[in-house]
């Protein structure tokens, strides 16, 4: 059994900022906690409020889940990188993920064909610009240095960054849902950012992060709910699956469904989603089983949480990451988690 760490995921932006950012990080750091991430979809941008945040602590660890690939070149976020992390005093975590095709090609206007390859060819580029032992260089399909395709001028050269980075082993982290996403987050990366993770089904995961380097951290997002009537408190978790599963994806390819499926839940994951798309969102959130929303989230009276949390501390999960909703909330949590 091992302890857990905490951290607090405040997630995207709204129509505008979280007036509490700041005060709810620093509340987090005061009280423990070991990371605060962000996040970006299309909207704001992951690395601004880390750095706002940043200039405003002292030893939280500042994460991104996560920075889209398509957002930026590889050197373009190696460079936020390595920028946050001498700002911070080498506080960085830097989490990637591929988002997903409706964003990717509607937002960012870039094809999202082989995810797995551009992955890899994107972490390998960070963590050659990040060693700066050399003039970087890449021959892949998809980011070619220099580039020499459409357009170019033919007058390119490998470059090193002028900027020392703070750390050659700034932590990158990747966000992934597909076995073989995960299995390239354990093989690449020094974390992993799962979406639904279950601690009493942990064969859906155990073969794709068995061979995983030492010190590899997932961190895992988790509600935390204190209450007494435990089906009122799946509700959100239950409303957001719904949203999840039901759309945030397109009906013939929604990852979010297919993961709910792997661990389990296949025709009811389907059932969400035609409920949702067809306008019937009440009934696509009654359709989320309970025993799955109670499984991926802790819920209940303290007791119960604190039985539940023995399941957690059973898993390879290093980190339980929960929303930045109030101080009096964080509190509780840390509380529970830390003791």
């Amino acid at each position: 059994m091992q302890d857990l760490k905490l951290g607090m995921q405040l997630g995207y932006w709204g129509a505008g900022p979280n007036p509490n950012m700041v005060p709810m990080a620093q509340e987090a750091e005061r009280l423990g906690f070991d990371i605060v991430f962000t996040a970006e979809a299309w909207g704001s941008d992951v690395f601004t409020p880390l750095a706002w945040i940043g200039s405003q602590t002292e030893r939280i660890r500042l994460g991104t889940a996560v920075a889209q690939l398509s957002a930026r070149t590889p050197a373009a976020t190696a460079m936020a990188a390595i920028t946050l992390d001498h700002l911070s005093k080498g506080r960085v975590v830097l989490g990637l993920g591929v988002s997903g095709p409706q964003v990717v090609e509607g937002w960012y206007g870039q094809p999202f064909g082989k995810p797995l390859s551009r992955t890899r060819e994107y972490v390998s580029i960070i963590r050659k610009i990040l060693a700066r032992e050399e003039p970087v260089s890449n021959d892949g399909d998809h980011y070619p240095l220099p580039y020499t395709g459409e357009g170019a001028w033919g007058l390119g050269k490998p470059l090193r960054s002028i900027t020392h980075p703070l750390r050659a082993d700034l932590p990158i982290f990747l966000g992934a849902e597909g076995p073989r996403n995960v299995s390239l987050a354990a093989e690449l990366c020094d974390g992993w950012l799962p979406l639904y993770y279950s601690p009493y089904r942990q064969d859906v995961y155990a073969s794709q992060i068995e061979h995983r380097k030492p010190g590899f951290e997932i961190c895992q997002s988790v509600t935390i709910k204190v209450c007494d009537d435990v089906e009122e408190g799946l509700l959100p978790v239950k409303t957001n699956l719904a949203l999840y599963i039901g759309g945030m994806g397109a009906k013939s390819r929604n990852f979010h469904t297919e993961l709910m499926g792997r661990m389990g839940f296949e025709a009811e994951a389907r059932t969400i989603q035609d409920l949702f798309l067809s306008g019937k969102k009440d009934e696509a959130v009654r359709a989320v089983p309970s025993e799955f929303a109670d499984e991926i989230s802790l819920v209940g009276s303290r007791e119960r949480i604190r039985d539940r949390l023995a399941a957690w501390r059973e898993t390879p999960i290093t980190t339980l990451l929960v929303g930045g909703r109030s101080p009096a909330h964080i509190r509780e949590a840390a509380e529970l988690v830390l003791g």
